[in-house]
């Protein structure tokens, strides 16, 4: 028998999840210093030129070119600084002393650098070529007034924020939160603290999908354990549903697991799909309720992470309107070690991504592969993505690595 018959590929499903999100159309003001990592709702223009006023790029003597033109030296008649532009009139024959930022006196041609001078007793005298315009940074330049400086969708960080400081822009429209309700399924799990009884086990699962959606820059509803009681898990996803736009459940999505989640859920929205063909995570859930999108993770502890990170976490970019790449990038590098894989379906490994005495990157798996052992996830720094009709990998063999992102410990 083919147990991985009928399951749908990871492509497949990312595919189907994209083409039903439309983003949220709701926007709120915040101020700049609250804006980092938040998605820009409309474009910025520019209310202003950068710079505002010509100005010099170097420390050195802003001239005319009339004046340069007979290679005699050029007594200095005065100095410009930043914030302290050229006071009075500035003769024919001489030159001006100008720092790097100080507005151009009317009428110069050029800024010639310090190091391309050289002083005498009858003034400056300038030891390489001048060249109209050189050295001077024109109004506008960088970004004229009315210009789309960041387009809507821009995810703003330390690259863009300094910008919009530097265009005197206090607030920013950004794309409100995105509320997601979260809670655990199951009898088995118990709050960390509190004492184990027969068969149970530290709720991990909810804590990680939680960390990850604050970094995300999520508003997170956590709901905690729900029991495996048809009533209660009902209730919790009408809750869940009335307050949030995603609903993410860990646990409850497996095969065996209580008919009772899957047909709760069909009878308040619809499940598009409910088994992919990936390792691990094969038992991930996906649908509409009334009022939001569901997400159903798997309860193995890394099995929900990695359902998190590869398909819930380009939904809610998708839904945040974010024009950001959705799809992860990676390279193909040699292993070190043997790897362990059956074909049927595509296989997420842990490995450690370096870089060898001659300078090659090469992988090494964390170890043991199971879908139980987070400290993987500690252990390593990227996954070592193996195809789907792939078989056992021996050292030395080219595959694929995917570098983890921030939401994992990387960059």
């Amino acid at each position: 028998m083919d147990f991985n018959a009928g399951l749908m590929p990871l492509e497949a499903a990312l595919s189907q999840m994209l083409s039903h999100i439309t983003p949220l159309a709701a926007s709120e003001s915040v101020p700049l210093v609250q804006a980092f990592g938040r998605v820009t709702a409309t474009d910025v223009v520019s209310p202003l030129d950068v710079p505002g006023f010509d100005n010099s790029a170097m420390d050195g003597y802003a001239v005319r070119l009339a004046d340069v033109q007979s290679g005699a030296p050029l007594p200095v008649a005065g100095k410009a600084f930043a914030g302290q532009p050229l006071q009075g009139e500035w003769p024919a024959g001489t030159c001006i002393r100008i720092m790097t930022g100080a507005p151009v006196p009317m009428g110069c041609d050029a800024v010639v650098m310090q190091e391309e001078t050289e002083h005498t007793d009858a003034g400056v005298r300038f030891t390489a070529p001048v060249k109209a315009g050189q050295n001077i940074r024109y109004r506008g330049e960088d970004i004229a007034t009315g210009a789309t400086v960041f387009p809507a969708g821009t995810k703003l960080s330390v690259a863009e924020l300094p910008v919009l400081a530097s265009l005197g822009i206090p607030d920013v429209n950004v794309v409100r939160k995105i509320r997601v309700a979260l809670f655990s399924t199951g009898d088995e799990l118990q709050l960390p603290g509190q004492p184990l009884g027969d068969g149970q086990i530290y709720d991990t699962n909810r804590l990680a999908v939680h960390l990850m959606l604050e970094q995300l820059g999520c508003e997170v509803i956590n709901l905690g354990i729900v029991r495996d009681d048809p009533e209660q898990l009902r209730q919790t996803f009408i809750t869940a549903d009335s307050q949030a736009d995603v609903v993410i459940s860990s646990g409850g999505v497996s095969v065996g697991e209580a008919d009772y989640t899957k047909a709760i859920l069909e009878e308040l929205g619809e499940i598009s799909f409910w088994k992919l063909a990936i390792k691990p995570g094969k038992p991930f859930a996906f649908g509409k309720l009334k009022s939001s999108w569901f997400c159903g993770l798997p309860g193995n502890p890394v099995s929900a992470a990695l359902t998190f990170y590869q398909l819930v976490q380009p939904l809610l970019a998708a839904l945040s309107g974010s024009n950001a790449p959705v799809f992860p990038t990676r390279q193909r590098v040699r292993t070190t070690t043997r790897l362990k894989k059956t074909p049927g379906r595509l296989d997420f490994q842990r490995g450690v991504l370096s870089v060898n005495a001659k300078g090659e990157p090469e992988v090494t798996t964390t170890g043991h592969q199971g879908s139980h052992i987070f400290s993987s996830f500690s252990q390593g720094n990227c996954f070592i993505v193996l195809e789907r009709e792939r078989g056992n990998v021996d050292a030395g063999e080219w595959v694929e690595v995917e570098p983890f992102n921030h939401l994992l410990g990387g960059v």
